[in-house]
């Protein structure tokens, strides 16, 4: 094996994902990002979720939205429903895994809120059950997905967006992403604060 050549292997991968998803992406980002700017400066929150390393997407983006991206500005509201383990552990054990993000999004959601539902496959039930949930709030939705986008991309409706990454691979999927989550707080921003001198 050479471990070198495997190296190069990912990289290009990883450029030719970048490459494709800027060519197929670039629309509805506009769009989400219209969506979540919207959401935070008419007093709603964001939502979102996920497994695996979809969770941690999804604790990411809301720590930079409560936080701050590249610059200063007031926090902005949000809150990842993957990271309060009492909660996922009581509904789970009471509702099962599936309800986890669901019984969330029925107890915070407004209309108004936005939920980002990530999921690599989008086949994950317990998000595609919170998709359901947020549009039975009056909620919009912006979904990632990739191989396709799964099951998810036929719970969405009309006004909602769908970031689909053309890719199969799951680490090239979440690669992009990240790299999605973070265009998204940077539009935010741009349109909060104008471009930066």
């Amino acid at each position: 094996m050479d471990l070198a050549a495997k190296l190069t292997a990912h990289f290009e991968d990883n450029i030719a994902a970048t490459q494709r998803s800027m060519q197929t992406l670039s629309a509805p980002l506009l769009r989400a990002i219209d969506l979540c700017f919207g959401c935070v400066t008419n007093n709603a929150k964001m939502l979102a979720c996920g497994n695996g390393g979809s969770a941690a997407d999804a604790q990411h983006f809301i720590a930079e939205l409560v936080g701050r991206f590249e610059r200063e500005r007031l926090p902005l509201a949000g809150v990842a429903l993957n990271t309060d383990t009492s909660i996922l552990t009581a509904v789970g054990n009471d509702y099962g895994y599936d309800q986890v993000f669901a019984r969330q999004v029925m107890a915070l959601g407004q209309p108004g809120d936005v939920l980002v539902a990530i999921s690599t496959s989008g086949n994950s039930v317990n998000v595609q059950l919170a998709i359901q949930a947020a549009h039975a709030r009056e909620m919009k939705v912006i979904a990632l997905t990739g191989k396709g986008g799964g099951t998810m991309s036929h719970l969405l409706q009309t006004d909602d967006v769908h970031l689909c990454v053309p890719h199969d691979r799951t680490m090239r999927i979440q690669e992009v992403h990240i790299l999605l989550l973070h265009m998204l707080c940077d539009g935010i921003d741009t349109l909060l604060l104008g471009d930066p001198a």
